[in-house]
């Protein structure tokens, strides 16, 4: 018989976690219901064994939200790109027009999340959550004000005004970091579509989508993101706001935050730290 959590036997070392830590951390952040919240999440961060795993994570979050509340996750799909574009590793170019031409269309209910971890793969699965039809930066939401944030989310600019993460902004939603730092702190791609900075620039992005259920790879404008600064910057926020809340779980920081106030502190900091 396997191991429920590949290797990590309950009872050896660190006693286990349970979903009730999950919502007293929660409580503790002050996480209740009719919020919007937006959630980046690492079980692995934890640094003890989950009773439950992703599942407890996400049910434990929907706990505290309450039937008002809406839970929203990245659920990304970056590998759905040009592949002239490809690191880590590249490919060669003998292959990249095989790849345009036969490469499965998005689909919200088929195409996984990439990278984006356990629990948000596992909360796009859940009955009634809702995906956004963007095939490179999509978000899944559940809750009342699903289908108002993830409705509509138009190929060009995808991660700006009119993207989810606008819509969140409008609904002055909130944003909870569990045990991952602001490098992945989604929020702040928001920030570099509103305002100028060095080096700022446009780009050409491509994806397969269905269109009237026929297959087309298709292009779309988009600006350049760029994270790499995103530590400095949440960092920042944090020093300067005291805006963030934390508590721990296990090894685990969590950090909440306005999501409102973060962006709009981004739009006036990266301008002015950010090098070109």
């Amino acid at each position: 018989m396997s191991t429920p959590s590949k290797g990590q036997v309950p009872g050896a070392g660190e006693p286990p976690l349970g979903p009730g830590d999950l919502t007293a951390a929660l409580g503790r952040l002050g996480v209740g219901s009719k919020s919007v919240l937006l959630v980046h999440a690492s079980v692995r961060s934890l640094g003890r064994w989950l009773i439950g795993g992703p599942p407890a994570v996400v049910l434990a979050l929907e706990e505290c939200l309450g039937q008002d509340g809406t839970l929203v996750m990245p659920t990304h799909s970056a590998d759905l790109s040009e592949p002239a574009t490809w690191e880590n590793p590249p490919v060669p170019v003998s292959w990249w027009q095989r790849i345009r031409d036969e490469m499965p269309a998005f689909r919200p209910d088929l195409t996984p999340s990439f990278y984006m971890g356990q629990v948000a793969e596992c909360f796009r699965h859940q009955e009634g959550v809702l995906r956004s039809s963007h095939p490179q930066v999509s978000f899944a939401a559940r809750g009342p004000l699903a289908e108002q944030i993830v409705g509509e989310h138009p190929l060009a600019y995808g991660l700006g005004d009119d993207s989810p993460l606008g819509r969140i902004y409008d609904a002055a939603g909130w944003v909870l970091l569990i045990g991952v730092d602001h490098g992945v702190n989604t929020s702040l791609h928001l920030a570099e579509y509103r305002c100028s900075f060095p080096g700022k620039r446009e780009l050409t992005q491509a994806a397969p989508i269905l269109v009237a259920g026929e297959r087309r790879w298709v292009s779309f404008p988009d600006v350049a993101i760029d994270s790499d600064d995103f530590g400095r910057l949440g960092e920042a926020f944090d020093a300067a706001t005291g805006l963030v809340r934390k508590t721990t779980v296990g090894d685990a920081l969590w950090r909440l935050m306005p999501q409102r106030e973060l962006v709009d502190f981004a739009v006036s900091w990266l301008p002015v730290h950010r090098l070109g």
